[in-house]
């Protein structure tokens, strides 16, 4: 048999170093699909229940391989379902490559089934390249030039091949006018920036007394680096939540997230510096960071988009951030004065006391909290932990207490619900030997995440270690949510919208052969996660938890303590259990010991 244009591809692909590929099947890429069975093994086919999990979990390829994603779409819906999956992807600035299937080149135009315009379907998300081929000789650049750019540029692209052409016979490019012959390879090279910018950069850190630094997604190769800068300067280290794993937690000066999700001790550096050091962080939320005037200003980031864009800095360093940050150290002086480096570190501790208290704080019938805390000391080294869109990244962000060389992620910018399970399984298939745990609220289970519970049940005898605990907050509301509209909006909770049926989630585990464990009692929640650890098989814990525990900021304005009031005052349906757990968790933080 000749080899077709679908053969060819994922020969191509491979040639790249792609070895897995997420997807669904349909008669849009059924050339595609024989074609990957034709590689006998050579290149991975992941089952998912739904396409946008395979855009996840390409996407958490990338976060966790640092690989490019592949993900695989048939036409018309299928190809409509990628699109979330490949927004989360593009808005942290993941490598992911689609592979779309299209109608038959004779029927697109006609309102033929499933012929949808997918060239401006895929515009947006994946501006940096879509292609949609129409001759066999075309395929290889297609190919080449969409997995270059995702992996070079850190962006989204897409191929889209008609299904009439998947099973012709594969063409090379002749040697004719108007012919391309592209090749295959890439070698990144680390962006420096130039000695005097390093000096002027080094200048403004060296004048500081105060310096904090932020650092984000793009430090998560610059650990090393980072902490070094860190101690020569005598900083403090904020992390942005897609940065969690840059900084270990058990380092004294490290003061954790930052806003929103973040802590006290992140709040008190950024008002307290006088100079900030931002490397690879986007983090959107100005009111966090110093106020304008404050803190003189030096910023790493490979992109220079994202340079000087949520704080107005003196120096602006286009640069991989370890490579920078090295290239910069010997220019930095060592801080004689330690005085900020001790107040530092003396609100991290104090932090950690606080989310302690919080944490062991009583509720009806578990302190959501405290699964996180109990969670964050029995984590196994090098475990992998994935959290969804909700309060579940809240207590992600807060309690756990990363060491060297673990993993985490969430859907940072995107912020889809919805992520922890696709993006735990797409975790568990590139580090098998890896613990990994999902932290899921009970509004994304219900989402998708049951969904792919199946998908664990069907893959997980493949993995070394079996170990993928998906932990759900099961407190029958969406509520995050709900609390935003009591603190934001000034509004009480809206059962229609904000309750969740009640769900059996450890039965449905054992159901489909894995192992389930409910919990309702809080002195079980530790034994719980000491049993998921052990466990020969995937599991799946079900915390039934209380509602009414506010994710509180790290800082309250008048504005929102007054909404807060407001809400109540109109009838907030949950009032009393509201009440009483705020109270709770103000006491908690202030009064050690106290309830």
């Amino acid at each position: 048999m000749s080899q077709t244009v679908a053969d060819f591809l994922w020969m191509r692909l491979h040639a790249w170093g792609v070895r897995r590929v997420f997807g669904y099947p349909g008669d849009g890429i059924g050339g595609l699909m024989a074609a990957l069975n034709r590689t006998e093994g050579a290149i991975d086919f992941v089952q998912v229940r739904h396409e946008e999990m395979a855009a996840l979990m390409a996407c958490a390829t990338a976060k966790f391989a640092g690989e490019v994603g592949v993900c695989l779409a048939t036409s018309g819906p299928g190809a409509v379902h990628l699109l979330n999956g490949l927004y989360d992807a593009a808005l942290d600035h993941q490598p992911v490559l689609a592979i779309v299937g299209q109608q038959a080149r004779t029927a697109v135009g006609s309102h033929y089934q499933q012929d949808l315009d997918l060239q401006s379907l895929f515009k947006d998300v994946a501006g940096a390249y879509v292609q949609t081929a129409s001759t066999p000789a075309q395929v290889r650049h297609l190919i080449d030039r969409a997995y270059r750019i995702a992996k070079a540029e850190r962006r989204v692209t897409c191929v889209i091949l008609p299904n009439d052409l998947q099973m012709e016979a594969m063409e090379q490019p002749s040697d004719e006018h108007g012919m391309t012959h592209s090749g295959v390879g890439l070698e990144p090279t680390a962006a420096v920036p130039d000695e005097a910018a390093l000096v002027r950069a080094a200048e403004v850190l060296n004048a500081g007394q105060k310096v904090a630094m932020l650092v984000g997604a793009g430090a998560l190769d610059a650990t090393d680096e980072v902490i070094d800068a860190a101690e020569r300067l005598g900083a403090g280290v904020a992390k942005a939540l897609l940065g969690k794993a840059v900084v270990p937690d058990d380092i004294p000066f490290c003061t954790g997230s930052i806003g929103l999700l973040g802590t006290k001790a992140s709040w008190e550096l950024m008002q307290g510096c006088d100079t900030l050091l931002m490397v690879g962080s986007g983090f959107p939320y100005a009111e966090f960071l110093p106020k304008k005037g404050q803190a003189r200003g030096v910023q790493i980031d490979i992109k220079p988009g994202m340079l000087g864009l949520r704080y107005p800095m003196e120096v602006n360093l286009v640069g991989d951030a370890a490579a920078t940050l090295r290239a910069l150290l010997p220019f930095l002086h060592p801080k004689s004065d330690r005085a900020w480096r001790q107040e530092v570190e003396a609100n991290v501790a104090e932090s950690w006391d606080e989310a302690q208290r919080s944490a062991m704080q009583p509720a009806t019938p578990i302190n959501p909290q405290r699964v996180a805390w109990e969670l964050s000391e029995r984590l196994p080294d090098g475990c992998i932990v994935t959290a969804d869109s909700g309060t579940s990244t809240v207590w992600y962000a807060r309690d756990l207490r990363f060491r060297q060389g673990m993993m985490g992620s969430v859907s940072g910018s995107l912020a889809t619900m919805g992520c922890a399970v696709p993006y735990a399984i797409a975790a568990k298939f590139a580090h098998p030997t890896r613990p990994v745990v999902a932290m899921a609220g009970d509004g994304a289970m219900q989402m998708n995440g049951m969904a792919e519970l199946i998908t664990i049940a069907k893959y997980w005898h493949t993995w070394a270690d079996p170990r993928l605990i998906v932990m759900v907050l099961n407190n029958h509301d969406l509520a995050y949510v709900t609390w935003e509209e009591r603190v934001q909006a000034g509004d009480p909770k809206f059962e229609a919208s904000q309750s969740l049926p009640d769900v059996p989630y450890a039965h449905f585990a054992e159901l489909i052969g894995l192992r389930g464990i409910r919990v309702e009692d809080p002195d079980r929640v530790g034994p719980a996660w000491d049993e998921a650890l052990s466990s020969d098989r995937p599991v799946v814990l079900d915390m039934v938890t209380d509602p009414n525990v506010p994710p509180l900021p790290p800082h309250i304005t008048l504005k929102q303590a007054r909404q807060f009031v407001n809400s109540l005052v109109k009838g907030e349906p949950e009032a009393g259990s509201v009440l009483i757990n705020s109270a709770r968790q103000l006491v908690g933080s202030i009064m050690p010991g106290k309830e």
